[in-house]
């Protein structure tokens, strides 16, 4: 296994009632989280496995061996994960994993570490506040202990159905573009929904009641949009890439998260 530890020996644990918000250290733990992923992803949101990951009932793939795992533990058990990947794991891939959807071109150059998101997710059983804090705890405490200056990645509405999903991008596309040195954009080679072409109104109360909580909380730390979504027929989501300079996020939050 070629998993980096770099960050697992930095980043401390974090509790409280009973929670623990760490970075895996043991294969075991990491499928573990692969497990939970399989359970959220593919039979409960309907994203289509390989015929492997059926057989394991773990979600898995190459960014897995290379990149460091968040994950909530309570008891000893894994309910909780996120991964993170930053640009030593990229570089060991190739490219980072949204760049097989998005052109990251705009700000890939950015001075400093940036982290790419992805693959958050909660049991269901433990799928409340409480948890969802301890993970942004612990996300937050990775930020601050890597120096993080520019974090990353889609952002899945669910469902494919660009004229259902209408609303919610025209409202994203119209409140939370990013600036052209932030923006992002969709390849034109994928399941493209152009943005120019999304004209439905929209209702700003009801767009964010639907919008995943995942999605609204980057929203909340001050998170843009690039340009254009991505079908993603196998995962039964649209994505969208957020961009979040943590330089824009509140100093309030740093010292809440991070303390």
């Amino acid at each position: 296994m070629t998993h980096q530890t770099t960050a697992v020996q930095a980043l401390c644990p974090i509790s409280a009632d009973g929670i623990e918000v760490r970075l895996a250290t043991s294969r075991a733990e990491i499928q573990a989280a692969q497990r939970i992923r399989y359970r959220v992803f593919f039979e409960e949101m309907g994203a289509k496995p390989t015929a492997a990951m059926q057989a394991l009932e773990m979600d898995y793939d190459d960014y897995d061996e290379v990149c460091d795992h968040l994950l909530v533990l309570t008891e000893g058990e894994v309910v909780g994960t996120y991964r993170l990947i930053r640009r030593h794991a990229a570089d060991a891939i190739g490219r980072f994993y949204s760049a097989g959807e998005f052109d990251l071109s705009p700000f890939i150059d950015t001075p400093g570490e940036i982290l790419e998101l992805g693959r958050s997710c909660v049991d269901a059983r433990w799928r409340h506040r409480g948890t969802l804090q301890m993970l942004w705890q612990g996300l937050a405490a990775y930020m601050v202990e890597n120096k993080i200056q520019l974090l990353f990645g889609c952002g899945s509405l669910p469902g494919t159905d660009p004229e259902i999903l209408a609303p919610q991008l025209a409202y994203l596309r119209d409140n939370h573009l990013a600036p052209p040195e932030l923006r992002a954009r969709a390849l034109p080679q994928q399941d493209r929904v152009d943005f120019a072409d999304v004209t439905a109104a929209w209702d700003a109360r009801r767009v964010l009641a639907s919008l995943p909580p995942l999605l609204k909380g980057y929203l909340r730390l001050g998170g843009m949009i690039g340009d254009g979504a991505v079908i993603d027929r196998p995962f039964n989501t649209t994505d969208v890439l957020v961009v979040v300079n943590t330089a824009d996020i509140a100093g309030r939050y740093v010292k809440r998260f991070s303390s």
